[in-house]
């Protein structure tokens, strides 16, 4: 890269326009910028850094202070640069915010900065549509040109600053720099954040794996926390990490544990069974010994009123004599009808009877029949089956209120099942949500990353329309002024023809007019002869000095003419240029559509910005929801597991009063029903037995009427009628007694029969004891529903555990893999970043930078052992640093008086000067191979030569001088005497009496 020219005008000190041509010291090769301190030495080259960078650095930030304080209002503020790089030479033009006078009205208004790029084009100076002096237009704009010149010159401001102009304290800061001050330098230069990103990248990767791992550790955690609440108390695996192998012994001892409780289930059923079995065969004992022992005690007491019942049946048969005999038909009419009522109601009472039984099979005379099942025994058997369901019917009325709570403990355990469904099924759905969002993301902040881009662009479109329009129109206007200006050279070709034919004439015509003026006599003003021979005659009119003057001014006037519409030209074909470059390639539908698709690309990007909120939103409030319902899935499950075992037990309760029920059932719908069936067969066989005994008296009574009538008082064995009178018996006595001695033989054939029964003989004396058989049944009932229950909670359980362990098992698959990936990228990122097992610490950009900075000293040791006399030498340092710190940065100075390398910052200010110069200069040579292969033709040193003795500053200038090689010209700036005497060329920078600079060379010839 060669600078050339710079013209520059209120910048810094300057307030009127200065041209420098760097060109002018091509063959001396070395200049000197000289000047009094403050007077704007520094300020040329902070010109040339602002024309190719936009910015100066020791006023980054302060543009407004680029402008020289002397300015008025109304003088411009520019820099203009022309350099040359790889065969082709360019222009830039800049300037920058300021304050400027308005062009209407008073006051002052901001100037936008603005810039311009173009490059010499020699095969474009014949076409003036194109090209203005042989310069095309690259960009019209700052933001193109600070574009087109990234494209064009590879070395950012720093590497420039570095490379090229050695700023004023800038160049020693590298050599004392700090490791990592040196590395942000490094990185920049040559361009290693490629692989800052690459650590970066292998550290996020390794968190997102160490997350991964993480997120699969603690999902396992809560599968264990789960399959432990599966296991049964005391049965738990030993280990407690959830491990594969956890989670297998869990699932075997839950099936051991399972498989145990289905054998015991099966036992306690087998054991009920035979309790309630042994229960019925005592109950029935019990029952038939209660039966014999009554019917024992009701026959003593009927043998006890034996003696009274033979006298009551000896005053019964005397009464009935007496009867008989007295009154003959009054007793017949009363008997016969007694006997008619009483045989009615024995009539409706059996037929009562038959309708409740459904038989007639009842002893109906009283007397042996053997088939016939006599009628207290029925009432017997009766009052016996009712006493033996009162049990039976408290129970039944349980199952209401247990069918009730059943379906309530369903419901419940219904509803808590369909929320850990619902949880669970949030909790699996939730990971591909998020991922689903991640994605959409990811995607949404690129599109709305293009968001500036898309300004830019649209910005670019619209001004790209404009300046087209602007240049169709400074076109137009163009080709008028093309016709003023072959007009105007028409007309001063006129002209300059009218005034050469005036003066071609007048000098043809002289002779005549000067042969005019000859007087006889008088010497010739041409030869001085007084003899005039042949005087020449004059042809026509002549032509006078004012004819000349008039034609010359014709001809002035022409030539203004022709220049100003030349001038006019030239600028509308400059301005339609800038407006060409401006509006770029392409047709008017390429700009249209140009703005068209940046417009599109906006409102997209604009759209997934707004997009990506509500995503943003969306992402946080599921993660939300996942976290609380990852919470609550624990509590649920043990929700469940309680309303399961409630349940199990309402039903165990409920089936063992369903079969006591069933039991006792005997063809009825329920025990209730059999009871009230009972009760009413009851109440008709008593009152069926009290009208049968009724009916057998009355009947009597009338056979003792007839008796009487038939005069059988003889026959009955009277012998006086006062035996009638004493034998007499109201009917209410005789029904009385007769009642009684019925009754009592009733009793006592019932009585006979019960003992007679087969099924009574061979029981024990002592009534047997039901407690025992009772309480053996309770308890293997309530042993058989514990089972039951048991068996079925752990059926539950290893269900809902083959779900986790299926879980488990695809997460430990998963992890596996994880961990080798995880290891590999753990191991290789902690090598990249500096870490163990890296011994040397260092990461891998500055084990790149370091090998940069060995290139850099290998170039600098060269020019410094030249200055120092081969005292000095660079070393680089990649020694652990204080407290283990990254390292491979270092610099250290090696000083062969000693062998010994010390920090640089031992080194005297002249010495620092001459090691940073060194560095510097190899620096510039690295960095020039590394930028493609620039060929650095220009060079600036700002400042330094002060601090150095007149031996070192010899051999300095020494090497520098040895940098002129190949057509390289370097400028110094520096106060030194001596350096003004050896550097004849010079650029001197002077204050005015005004307090402005202005810039003036020297140069030798």
């Amino acid at each position: 890269m060669k600078i050339k020219r710079l013209r520059l005008a209120g910048f810094g000190p300057f307030k009127n326009e200065q041209v420098v041509d760097f060109e002018r010291f091509d063959d001396d090769g070395i200049f000197l910028i000289t000047g009094k301190t403050g007077a704007g030495k520094s300020s040329i080259l902070d010109a040339v850094c602002f024309a190719l960078y936009g910015s100066v650095p020791r006023y980054e930030g302060t543009e407004s202070q680029l402008r020289s304080d002397h300015c008025e209002p109304g003088d411009p503020t520019f820099v203009e640069l022309e350099f040359g790089l790889n065969g082709n030479d360019y222009r830039i033009f800049r300037t920058p915010r300021y304050l400027k006078a308005k062009k209407r009205g008073i006051g002052t208004t901001v100037s936008a900065p603005d810039a311009r790029l173009e490059i010499r084009d020699a095969a474009a100076v014949d076409a003036a549509a194109d090209a203005v002096d042989g310069w095309r237009g690259l960009a019209a704009r700052p933001v193109d040109v600070g574009n087109e010149l990234s494209r064009i010159l590879p070395l950012k401001q720093d590497q420039f600053l570095q490379v090229i102009l050695l700023a004023q304290n800038r160049f020693q800061r590298f050599l004392l720099a700090k490791t990592d001050d040196r590395r942000e330098v490094l990185r920049t230069l040559f361009g290693t954040s490629r692989f800052q990103s690459l650590e970066t990248e292998l550290i996020t990767r390794r968190k997102a794996l160490d997350d991964e791992l993480t997120g699969v550790r603690v999902r396992l955690e809560t599968l264990a926390a789960s399959a432990a609440r599966h296991v049964p108390a005391g049965t738990e695996p030993g280990t407690a990490a959830p491990d594969l192998a956890w989670f297998e012994a869990a699932t075997a001892e839950l099936e051991q544990a399972l498989a145990v409780a289905v054998a015991a289930a099966a036992r306690a059923d087998a054991a009920l069974v035979d309790a309630t079995a042994g229960l019925r065969a005592q109950e029935e004992m019990r029952a038939r010994q209660d039966r014999r022992d009554a019917a024992t005690a009701t026959l003593a007491v009927l043998d006890e009123r034996s003696s009274v019942v033979d006298a009551d049946r000896d005053d019964l048969a005397a009464a009935h004599r007496a009867a008989r005999v007295w009154p003959q038909i009054e007793a017949e009419s009363a008997a016969l009808a007694a006997a008619l009522d009483a045989a009615r109601a024995e009539v409706a009472a059996r037929e009562n009877w038959i309708t409740v039984n459904g038989s007639d099979e009842v002893d109906q005379d009283g007397d042996d029949d053997q088939d016939a099942v006599p009628l207290s025994a029925t009432i017997d058997l009766l009052l016996e089956q009712l006493g033996s369901l009162n049990d039976v019917l408290a129970a039944e009325e349980e199952l209401p209120a247990l069918d009730v709570e059943s379906g309530s403990a369903e419901a419940g355990l219904a509803e808590i099942q369909a929320t850990l469904d619902g949880l669970q099924a949030r909790i699996d759905a939730a990971p591909a949500l998020l991922d689903d969002l991640d994605r959409d993301l990811a995607a949404l902040a690129r599109d709305s990353a293009r968001e500036p881009e898309a300004v830019a662009a649209l910005a670019r479109a619209v001004a790209a329309e404009a300046a087209a329009a602007e240049a169709a129109a400074l076109e137009a206007d163009l080709d008028r002024a093309r016709s003023r200006h072959a007009a105007a050279a028409t007309e001063n070709a006129d002209a300059a023809g009218r005034y050469r034919d005036l003066v071609a004439k007048r000098l043809a015509d002289h002779a005549g007019e000067l042969a005019g003026r000859l007087v006889s006599g008088e010497p010739c003003g041409v030869c001085g002869s007084t003899l005039h021979p042949h005087p020449a005659e004059a042809s026509g009119e002549p032509v006078t000095e004012g004819d000349i003057e008039a034609a010359l001014a014709g001809m002035n006037r022409a030539q203004d003419h022709l220049e100003r519409s030349n001038g006019e030209v030239l600028s509308l074909g400059a301005r339609a240029a800038a407006a060409r470059a401006s509006a770029g390639p392409g047709t008017g539908a390429d700009r249209t559509a140009s703005r068209a698709a940046a417009l599109t690309a906006l409102e997209t990007a604009r759209t997934a910005a707004a997009r990506e909120t509500e995503l943003g939103a969306e992402r946080l409030r599921l993660r939300t929801e996942l976290d609380h319902a990852r919470e609550t899935l624990a509590g649920v499950h043990y929700g469940r597991d309680d309303a399961a075992t409630r349940l199990t037990e309402i039903r165990g309760r409920r089936i063992a009063i369903e079969e006591r029920v069933n039991r006792q059932l005997a063809g009825y719908t329920s025990v209730t029903e059999r009871a009230e069936s009972l009760r009413t067969e009851l109440e008709a066989a008593r009152a069926f037995e009290t009208a049968r005994a009724l009916s057998g008296e009355r009947d009597r009574a009338l056979d003792a009427a007839s008796a009487a009538v038939a005069d059988r008082l003889t026959a009955e064995g009277f012998v006086e009628a006062t035996e009638v009178v004493t034998a007499r018996l109201t009917p209410a006595e005789i029904a009385t007694r007769e009642t009684g001695i019925r009754a009592h033989d009733d009793q006592l054939a019932a009585v006979r029969a019960v003992l007679a029964e087969p099924e009574l003989a061979d029981l024990p004396d002592v009534a047997l004891d039901l407690d025992p058989a009772r309480d053996a049944r309770a308890a293997a009932a309530t042993a058989r529903d514990e089972a039951f229950t048991e068996h079925g909670t752990l059926a539950i359980r290893q269900e809902e555990l083959a779900v986790v362990v299926a879980e488990a098992r695809a997460l430990a698959a998963t992890s596996a893999t994880l961990l080798v990936t995880q290891a590999q990228v753990r191991e290789l990122a902690a090598v990249v970043h500096g870490e163990e097992p890296n011994t040397k610490r260092m990461k891998l950009e500055t084990y790149v930078l370091a090998a940069q900075l060995e290139e850099i000293i290998l170039a600098a040791n060269g020019r410094l052992r030249d200055m120092t006399g081969g005292r000095y030498a660079l070393e680089h340092d990649d020694s652990l640093q204080y407290r283990g710190t990254q390292s491979g940065l270092g610099l250290a100075i090696l000083d062969q008086h000693t062998g010994r390398a010390r920090p640089t910052q031992s080194l005297s200010g002249g010495e620092t000067f001459l090691a940073s110069l060194a560095l510097a200069l190899g620096l510039a040579e690295v960095v020039s191979h590394q930028a493609g292969g620039i060929a650095l033709d220009t060079l600036f040193v700002d400042e330094g030569f002060g601090s150095l003795d007149r031996e070192t500053l010899e051999t300095a200038m020494s090497t520098l001088d040895g940098l002129r090689a190949g057509g390289r010209t370097i400028g110094l700036i520096s106060h030194v005497d001596s350096m003004k005497e050896q550097i004849p060329a010079k650029l001197e920078v002077t204050v005015t009496d005004q307090g402005f600079s202005e810039i003036g060379s020297t140069v030798l010839v």
